[in-house]
């Protein structure tokens, strides 16, 4: 409904046939467009809101207008115009079930104007009867690249599906098979546990020694879990100390021994220790005792390593799908690019990721699968762009007091200037052909502005390209209430 003053007034066929609309048009259809349209004038200020029922067809006889549409909690001025025979409102009323028959942008009075008005069932009364082979051809050309946007759209999101999938089937074998290979080797040592076990059974040492050997393997036991990080360089000096420390007292096969007792962080001076709680003669015993304790406690650190690590994976599949969840939840949207990187990391590779979270941002109401969907398509594409190498750069903050923006940028090539206007717009890609379908940055773009009332722009200088996505802090209807 109009919200500016307006008056009424009967139309003139002569006025009429000077819009390039009504032109070609004899004088019965336009005495019909007098009967069931009129002139109206408004003041300054809005004529009709986007989301309004789509009630009439406003066409422009004099005065200024201006279109916009609602971004976040802004709107955003699309066309400002003066030339007569503009239109707008009810323009798609002809499509009828076809598509949501609201106004899809706000009009705006600038100046005092009038316009030419009809009622959408009068203009759709219109394009049927006076047009019907250019409304099937419309009504074909709409429906057909709605499906072709819909098939191809699946096609998009189960191309990227396999390739997330392949990437975690990656991801989860590593951990997978190193786990079973622990496991194996576990089962060796334990084996030659019990055959050492059944030796000191045999009566070699006594009670006395035996109460201090099981003193040592639990004071290592202990080391092992403080064992520091070593570089190659600092292991290898330290494997040759305890190599020599071994051969100086006599134990075989001092370079196998070596190794094991450095990853467990033990050193000379712990030997040292050793050596003057044992006899001599006991000494290659305990050491080797000990050598299969700390074996079977850093192999069981490595399946528990490996057993998270599928565990977390397996949780990040679950956080990036929303499994088991609300398709409308209140989230934390740095848990969802999380998620999302840990999907990519096969992609990501040897790429420099750059994280910048401001974890002061609140949770906010999203479709968490969706927008996750949003981030992979944002992500993949720097990914791309940079081949390989680079850095990637992910900054979350806010942007004003209502929204929430997360920027995904890379150090690629950037964007041509002259193809920057054309990367949202449907089947428009800069891949090679069979790469690309071009919906991408379209999708990305109708689940943040249609679906998040958010919005989405791109910045671009070679060395810099950044994605920015701005999200509402609050749930619209909310706002609405």
């Amino acid at each position: 409904m109009a919200e500016t003053g307006e008056q009424r007034v009967l139309c003139d066929i002569d006025e009429l046939r000077t819009l390039f609309l009504f032109e070609a048009l004899s004088d019965e259809q336009l005495r019909w467009l007098c009967a069931r349209g009129y002139v109206e004038t408004h003041d300054p200020g809005y004529v009709v809101r986007e989301g309004e029922p789509a009630q009439c067809l406003y066409v422009l006889l004099d005065g200024t207008i201006a279109l916009s549409r609602r971004v976040g909690d802004e709107d955003v001025e699309t066309t400002r115009t003066s030339a007569r025979g503009a239109y707008a409102g009810a323009w798609a009323a002809f499509l009828e079930d076809g598509v949501p028959q609201t106004y899809n942008a706000s009009v705006r009075a600038i100046t005092p104007v009038r316009f030419f008005t009809l009622s959408a069932h009068d203009f759709t009364e219109l394009m049927r009867r006076w047009f019907p082979m250019a409304l099937h051809l419309l009504e074909g050309v709409f429906y057909g690249t709605r499906n072709t946007q819909r098939v191809v759209g699946d096609r998009e999101r189960l191309l990227a599906l396999g390739s997330l999938s392949a990437g975690l089937t990656h991801e989860l074998n590593n951990p997978a098979a190193a786990a079973v290979r622990a496991t194996s080797s576990l089962r060796e040592r334990v084996a030659g546990m019990r055959h050492k076990l059944a030796l000191i059974a045999g009566g070699a040492w006594d009670r006395s020694q035996l109460e201090t050997l099981i003193g040592l393997q639990e004071r290592a036991v202990e080391q092992v879990a403080k064992a520091p990080e070593l570089s190659p360089l600092e292991a290898s000096d330290r494997e040759d100390e305890l190599t020599d420390w071994f051969e100086d007292h006599g134990i075989r096969a001092a370079y196998d021994l070596a190794p094991v007792y450095v990853q467990a962080g033990l050193d000379v001076a712990w030997l040292d220790q050793v050596l003057g709680l044992v006899d001599e003669e006991m000494l290659e015993g305990a050491v080797r005792w000990l050598n299969y304790t700390l074996e079977t406690e850093l192999l069981m650190n490595e399946i528990e390593d490996s057993t998270t690590r599928i565990s977390t994976l397996v949780s990040a599949a679950k956080q990036y799908s929303q499994m088991d969840r609300a398709p409308h939840q209140v989230l934390d949207v740095h848990e969802l690019l999380d998620s999302t990187l840990v999907m990519l990391s096969r992609k990501i590779g040897d790429v420099h990721v750059v994280k910048e979270y401001d974890r002061t941002l609140p949770d906010i109401p999203v479709y968490g699968a969706e927008l996750n969907q949003v981030w992979t398509n944002l992500i993949d594409n720097a990914l791309q762009a940079m081949d390989g190498e680079g850095t990637l750069m992910i900054r979350t903050g806010r942007s004003g007091e209502d929204m929430l923006q997360v920027e995904i940028g890379d150090t690629g090539p950037g964007i041509p200037d002259d193809l920057v206007s054309r990367i949202f717009e449907p089947f428009f890609t800069t891949k090679p052909v069979g790469q690309g379908t071009g919906l991408g940055l379209d999708i990305s773009w109708r689940i943040v502005v249609n679906k998040h009332r958010g919005d989405l722009s791109v910045q671009s200088v070679p060395g810099d390209t950044r994605f920015i996505v701005r999200l509402p802090l609050r749930d619209h209807e909310e706002d609405a209430s």
